[in-house]
């Protein structure tokens, strides 16, 4: 799979300047880096992750290789105190080797110097085996700051069984969208088609992204910030619209108000990403073979989505076994005792990022829940229509800490998603002015 040069030079000599200053402090293995151990004397790595399946590819892993020796401990998932823990302990001195890292994340912790450049290691061998958009989202200055294990792209999960009950054709625009919508609150008063999340900024950023928005654009040694574009707004103003008539619901993501009305019927629908499949799988096995998943709707029809989601390795700027660890992550990342190992688990789902794996993990996944759909063509043709100029900034942890606080506050109707969104695009101004960063504000 080759590289995409309009992405490369969007995300690489564009962000090179922008962020000459933030990856200079990225740490860097020193001579004790490139050690891998023998089999007589394995190096010991640490691995801190909160994926499902991730033990039972450690244990995979040691099970195989005898030179390198994984200590993997559970943490809490990033947003819910992870990505706390992996800031305390870089900062504490005494972070583990390897951690995982979203994709929104990363450029947040490039910026505080918290990781170290894998280029050496992470080769061009490697990186042309991986999905393009996820290479280039992991490359921040001309660096390659971690391993992308999977693709995220956009998908809609829906009630096989009650669309067909409720005469509910699978909607293939955002107009067709919300006809369905309306068709299935008139079928049954109680249902909604889908949810609009309110602690989640990140999926309604994935919704702006496959809509073509940029909010962030590197520009020789400045950030442009924007979030008011049309892209933007019409997504805001569609969504407004859809909790003001009633017809989504509005609650936390993956809460037992959410799951409950999955399982009552109470929702027939879940705009989420290829990773939802296992997630769906796990949560409602009773629904088994209701299910089926479709392309995510789009604004003309055309194939179109965005990333919501999606997780890379990253090495810690103290590791000093760097190429061990690497070697790990690439294990993990693109061989197929690897993928196996966490889908077999039982508790997860994976589209890898590593395009030569998809049919491995496709065997690997029971698609019974889905009536033995081919789920995977789906996210195949999902990924490929990922826009390609979408870029994460530095503080997107302000953002979304911003926009999560101002998005509870839409579904009580105390605001609006337009200016929950300005107050995130503010804060982020604000945020990038603080580190002493050049900033474009552009509304």
């Amino acid at each position: 799979m080759s590289r995409s040069p309009s992405r490369t030079s969007l995300a690489v000599v564009g962000t090179a300047t922008a962020l000459a200053l933030l990856t200079a402090c990225g740490g860097s293995g020193d001579d004790d880096s490139a050690a891998t151990g023998t089999d007589g004397k394995p190096v010991s790595i640490t691995f801190w992750g909160w994926a499902k399946g991730s033990k039972e590819v450690v244990d995979a892993f040691n099970a195989s290789h005898k030179n390198i020796k994984v200590v993997y401990e559970e943490i809490p998932s990033g947003n819910a105190g992870g990505y706390a823990k992996i800031s305390n302990a870089v900062k504490a001195g005494n972070a583990p080797d390897l951690v995982s890292i979203e994709y929104p994340q990363l450029p947040e912790y490039v910026s505080q110097g918290a990781l170290q450049d894998i280029g050496q290691y992470f080769t061009e061998d490697i990186r042309k085996k991986l999905l393009p958009q996820a290479v280039e989202l992991t490359t921040l200055g001309g660096k390659n700051w971690a391993v992308p294990f999977d693709a995220s792209p956009q998908s809609f999960y829906y009630r096989k069984d009650l669309f067909e009950k409720y005469g509910v054709e699978v909607p293939k625009t955002w107009d067709e969208f919300r006809k369905a919508a309306e068709k299935v609150k008139k079928a049954d008063k109680k249902a909604r088609i889908g949810t609009f999340f309110p602690d989640d900024p990140t999926t309604f950023q994935a919704m702006a992204w496959q809509a073509g928005a940029q909010w962030y654009k590197p520009e020789g040694d400045t950030w442009k910030v924007s979030t008011a574009d049309a892209a933007t707004n019409k997504v805001a103003d569609y969504w407004q619209g859809l909790l003001d008539d009633d017809l989504i619901r509005a609650n936390a993501s993956f809460s037992p108000e959410w799951t409950n009305s999955l399982k009552n019927g109470g929702t027939v629908g879940y705009l989420g990403a290829a990773w939802g499949a296992g997630v769906l799988k796990g949560t409602l096995p009773e629904q088994s073979g209701k299910w089926a998943v479709a392309p995510m709707p789009s604004w003309d029809g055309k194939p179109a989505s965005g990333m919501l989601g999606g997780s890379t390795f990253a090495v810690t700027k103290t590791s000093k076994k760097a190429k061990a660890a690497v070697e790990f992550a690439t294990w993990m990342s693109t061989t197929e005792d690897g993928i196996k190992a966490r889908i077999e688990s039982g508790t997860s789902s994976a589209f890898p990022a590593a395009s030569a794996l998809r049919p491995v993990a496709k065997k690997a996944f029971d698609a019974g829940f889905y009536g033995g759909e081919d789920i995977y063509q789906v996210f195949e043709g999902a990924a490929t229509s990922i826009g390609p100029n979408w870029n994460w900034g530095p503080t997107t942890g302000t953002t979304n800490t911003t926009m999560k606080d101002q998005f509870g506050k839409v579904a009580s109707g105390g605001t609006t998603i337009k200016d929950a969104v300005k107050a995130g695009h503010d804060a982020t101004v604000a945020e990038l002015k603080k580190r002493g960063l050049k900033v474009e504000d552009a509304g």
